[in-house]
């Protein structure tokens, strides 16, 4: 990042969020991101277009925000595919219909790792306790081993379904061997499965090459999207589930050669459709990135941001308490978290301390995660170096 970038300040595209809260020191941007003012934008975009439009505002969504919205998070993705791009409320809505569509026989033989979001962590447990799934668990430490040992078990087990995040939410750790992982991928199983949550818009171009033909690949808008709720996505490989068991009446675009009365699909990746949503999400995510395109702030250029601020929290960590943790995640020159993960028996009450302050971070069990976004700059560090030297 060059010099200039370092006394930027991005706050101003900001002002709604920050100014519902002056006081409040945010370093939760890998939890609830907070919202720049173009998401504001996009929503009253989509208010008032149900107002001028009514029924009719489906054929602009349809139209014109959702294929905006496809070939953006294509483009992001660095596949280039936007056909294969679908959205729904929530990424958890896709592992339901991807667990359905992927066979026909039960129990589907999972492998994952015991270290993956909750979501997805408590329907594999309740579908191995129902007996709908037999699971293998990686485990994610050591974590400078996970990936070759993920691969490994991949490569040997017999699996009809592999998931694993590209970036560890509680560790911040990165699998990356995702175009190996994706190499194992057949129409008739194994199916692969990227949960990329934590590196849509963190990493750039993260699921770039070949991976995009064989692997499916889940985010969202919730975190460095900016974009709020209610805008998941799916990259969907071409051949993958090509008639989903699950299935709403949004993807019902029959198929001609069917016989009448038959189930028809879509050919691109709204075959995994449901049923009536909530645009305002795509809205507020198209203008989001409209903002950030006009702003030159790229993924490689906000991510070079929050990494300076990373390493000038880290160059502080002897002045506080923190210095005693674990850091999980250490900066290492490659693709990175945009949180770092510090371990420690005393998170909790670090947590709540700052929290008292009005000083806004994360934490999950022993692990304090501290959050970077571009909407903090130097002067924020300054204050959450402050505060943290005032721990006990």
């Amino acid at each position: 990042m060059g010099a200039e970038d370092r006394s930027l300040s991005f706050k101003p595209l900001f002002t709604r969020s920050l100014g519902a809260d002056p006081e409040r020191l945010h370093f939760a941007a890998h939890s609830h991101h907070l919202w720049p003012d173009a998401s504001f934008e996009g929503h009253m975009e989509a208010w008032n277009d149900a107002a001028r439009l009514a029924d009719r505002k489906w054929d602009k969504v349809m139209g014109e925000v959702w294929p905006e919205a496809q070939a953006e998070v294509a483009s992001e993705l660095g596949t280039d595919q936007p056909d294969a791009i679908v959205f729904a409320p929530n990424t958890h809505d896709f592992l339901l219909r991807l667990m359905a569509a992927n066979s026909e026989t039960w129990p589907i033989r999972v492998l994952t790792s015991d270290g993956e979001f909750h979501s997805a962590r408590r329907q594999f447990a309740r579908w191995e306790e129902s007996g709908a799934a037999v699971f293998e668990r990686i485990p994610a430490e050591p974590f400078d081993t996970f990936s070759t040992r993920f691969l490994e078990a991949a490569r040997s087990g017999d699996h009809g379904f592999i998931f694993v995040s590209q970036v560890m939410y509680g560790s911040g750790s990165v699998f990356d061997l995702v175009k190996e992982l994706a190499a194992l991928a057949k129409p008739e199983g194994p199916w692969v499965v990227i949960d990329g949550y934590h590196a849509f818009m963190a990493i750039d171009r993260p699921f770039a090459g070949q991976a995009a033909g064989s692997a499916f690949y889940l985010g969202g808008g919730y975190k460095y999207a900016m974009s709020g709720e209610g805008c998941a996505f799916m990259h969907a490989p071409r051949g993958y589930g090509p008639r989903p068991r699950v299935t709403g009446w949004f993807a019902e675009f029959e198929d001609l050669t069917l016989p009448p009365g038959s189930v028809g699909y879509a050919k691109d990746a709204t075959r995994f459709l449901g049923a009536t949503f909530d645009p305002s999400a795509l809205y507020r995510f198209t203008a989001v990135r409209r903002a950030l395109a006009e702003n030159g702030l790229t993924t490689a250029r906000i991510s070079a941001h929050c990494e300076a601020l990373q390493q000038q929290l880290l160059e502080a960590l002897p002045r506080t308490p923190l210095a005693d943790a674990e850091l999980l995640n250490p900066l290492d020159g490659g693709p990175h978290a945009r949180f770092l993960a510090f371990r420690s028996p005393d998170a909790q009450r670090w947590y709540s301390d700052l929290k008292a302050r009005n000083c806004i971070t994360d934490v999950r069990g022993d692990v304090l995660r501290v959050g970077f976004g571009i909407y903090q700059d130097e002067s924020d560090l300054d204050r959450l170096v402050e505060l943290l030297g005032e721990l006990a």
